[in-house]
């Protein structure tokens, strides 16, 4: 289905325009792809903006209001989809910065000409906490649902919401908060990053003959669990966005399938030629495991011709450990989706593995 219309008796192009904020991530780039291929006018918001097809760049930091001001000063987008945070060291400077983030980028657009939607991804730590609390304390019961309240904790993905919800209710536009699981996408230099992660392990163990050793907790690898890919979380934000049903409301996003970890990594294993260690109940993260890999990935890339020499630009060991090391089993319910109308489906395997096709062919793994 193409969302563009041009109205041929008056010749006005009536092609729908959009931002995405964080375009060169993990969700931003998924995003702007499908809007691309649906033939949207995509703007692409980001520091440092790479050279995506069809997508026009913008270049802010949206630490900077009125830079950020600046630089939208001529965009007057049907839907805007932030994508995008900064880390901190703490949650007290995580709130601080990424509230101011989302709160610059809504006031610096021009106050909109027409109707307008907003999205805004956030994820499961709504649930399981921040950082500095991850999985711990009094958690909802899973699967993890919508209408759950907020936790009695400080968190910057409620910061971001509430300047959501101001905005919104100052300037008009309908919006939608996006819960992923941890995503499975195509990313270089992201913050959070499992899929590359698994990538460059298996392959540092694959040429160094270690052993592929699972590093997080017994109750990952025996409960259930489930992760939204980069294209599944594009077609939800583009679902919300088009669908009045949907308007004003937060949503999970998941692939729809689960699985157990003692399954899912012995099929990682198999697609890259080694075997998955057996499990014994011990925590090995991989900010151990790959403590000192950074120049026999520098020495791999060199020989095969790598585009990217930098271990820690592709793999984000401290995420992976956070959520393969949780103590709790997470599952994600999508009931409000599904009735909604919301049917699309993606298996996780089929997801890693595209993804690992997709770094080989553009010669980040060899």
């Amino acid at each position: 289905m193409t969302t563009t219309t041009t109205d041929t008796h008056e010749g006005i192009d009536m092609t729908k325009t959009a931002l995405v904020v964080g375009a060169s991530g993990i969700g931003g780039s998924g995003i702007a792809d499908l809007l691309v291929d649906r033939e949207w006018a995509v703007h692409g918001l980001a520091r440092r903006p790479t050279g995506q097809p069809g997508v026009t760049p913008v270049a802010a930091d949206l630490q900077d209001a009125r830079g950020t001001a600046d630089a939208l000063g001529t965009i007057d987008p049907d839907a805007v989809f932030i994508t995008t945070w900064a880390r901190r060291d703490s949650e007290a400077e995580n709130i601080r910065v990424n509230a101011a983030m989302v709160r610059n980028l809504l006031d610096g657009l021009p106050k909109p000409a027409r109707p307008r939607h907003v999205a805004l991804v956030t994820g499961l730590k709504h649930y399981l906490g921040p950082f500095e609390a991850y999985g711990k304390g009094t958690l909802p019961q899973t699967p993890f649902r919508e209408d759950q309240p907020r936790l009695d904790v400080e968190n910057f993905y409620y910061a971001q919401e509430d300047e959501l919800f101001a905005a919104a209710a100052r300037d008009g536009f309908t919006w939608s908060i996006h819960r992923p699981h941890t995503v499975i996408g195509l990313a270089v230099g992201n913050a959070m990053n499992m899929g590359t992660t698994l990538a460059v392990f298996a392959t540092l163990c694959r040429e160094t003959g270690r052993p592929f050793t699972f590093p997080g907790s017994a109750a990952q690898w025996t409960g259930l669990t489930d992760m939204t890919a980069s294209s599944q979380l594009a077609r939800h934000l583009l679902w919300a966005a088009e669908t009045a049903g949907a308007h004003d409301q937060a949503f999970n996003i998941v692939n729809g399938d689960v699985f157990r970890w003692q399954w899912m990594w012995r099929r990682i294993a198999d697609w890259f030629g080694i075997e998955a260690a057996p499990f014994d109940g011990n925590v090995r993260p991989l900010e151990q495991q790959m403590a000192d890999d950074a120049d026999k990935w520098r020495q791999i890339a060199k020989r095969e011709g790598l585009a990217e020499a930098d271990l820690s630009r592709l793999a984000s060991p401290w995420h992976t450990d956070a959520d393969l090391g949780r103590p709790i089993e997470v599952v994600t319910d999508m009931s409000k989706s599904r009735r909604l109308g919301f049917t699309a489906y993606q298996p996780t395997d089929d997801a890693f593995f595209a993804l690992f096709d997709q770094l080989r062919a553009e010669r980040l793994i060899p």
